[in-house]
């Protein structure tokens, strides 16, 4: 009933030092029932936050990940312990949605509940304050076969910025920003899916509370933030190549800091 999970990367930057090696999973799954359907999540792991937060970058379609959803969590993880519950037929429709190739985000639960340290992932705790993160998603299956999936999200917490020296606005000599260091950083989120079988579409949208950089690059503040995206996709396969292509288009936005850089900017 224990699974462990690590994940390094050979190639990652420490403050401008290439090619270090740093982990990005490090996390055992307790199962604590015969089928699987309950169980605690620990270690270093995907914050459950957004859709496509937890999607693989081997199943994302787009380029990138969209800026207002993953803003919340940089490099979609952090250090904490995780509850989930997925009953087995969805724990099925979950696994079927990325094996299929519909660029489904793997199973992190119907139900989800957690708390973690809100620093992001490799970043030391820097206050004793912890996240708690609550969600709910479900992937619904009509007659025809197609797949509605939805799902809703939020955290809330203290996040300690850091920062550097900036030149204000109108001139002067670079100053460090003042204000709060643990400032209250608070989401909520909701997204659906409508798998490509062939049309598909996409969308998340978040609002929230968060640092940021005022406009005078003084001081950094609690601030209001709102952000999110739209995808239309199209699901081509030619068997007779054994092609597949997904082209895409996609619109997003977002309002709000970017509190893993320094100043929150």
């Amino acid at each position: 009933r224990i699974f462990i999970y690590i994940q390094p990367d050979f190639a990652s930057t420490v403050s401008g030092s290439g090619n270090v090696v740093q982990l990005r999973d490090w996390y055992a799954d307790l199962f604590l029932t015969e089928n699987k359907e309950w169980r605690i999540r620990a270690g270093q792991s995907k914050v459950p936050y957004g859709f496509e937060n937890e999607q693989s970058s081997q199943n994302r379609l787009a380029l990138d990940r969209n800026d207002a959803l993953n803003s919340a969590v940089s490099n979609e993880r952090d250090l904490g312990f995780f509850l989930y519950y997925t009953p087995s037929e969805l724990r099925a429709r979950f696994r079927h949605l990325v094996e299929s190739g519909l660029k489904g985000s793997g199973d992190y639960g119907m139900f989800g509940l957690g708390v973690y340290n809100g620093q992001t992932a490799n970043q030391s705790e820097e206050n004793d304050n912890k996240h708690f993160i609550v969600k709910f998603a479900y992937p619904h299956e009509f007659q025809n076969g197609q797949i509605l999936e939805a799902g809703v999200s939020a955290y809330t917490g203290k996040f300690f910025v850091s920062r550097s020296a900036i030149v204000p606005e109108g001139g002067g000599g670079a100053q460090t920003p003042g204000g709060p260091n643990n400032i209250r950083d608070k989401r909520f989120g909701a997204y659906f899916v409508l798998y490509p079988q062939p049309f598909g579409l996409q969308a998340e949208y978040t609002v929230g509370e968060g640092p940021q950089l005022n406009e005078a690059r003084t001081d950094i503040e609690k601030r209001s933030l709102e952000g999110g995206y739209v995808q239309a996709m199209y699901n081509y396969r030619c068997e007779k190549y054994c092609l597949m292509v997904l082209p895409f288009v996609r619109w997003q936005y977002y309002n709000g800091g970017r509190k893993s850089e320094a100043n929150s900017p």
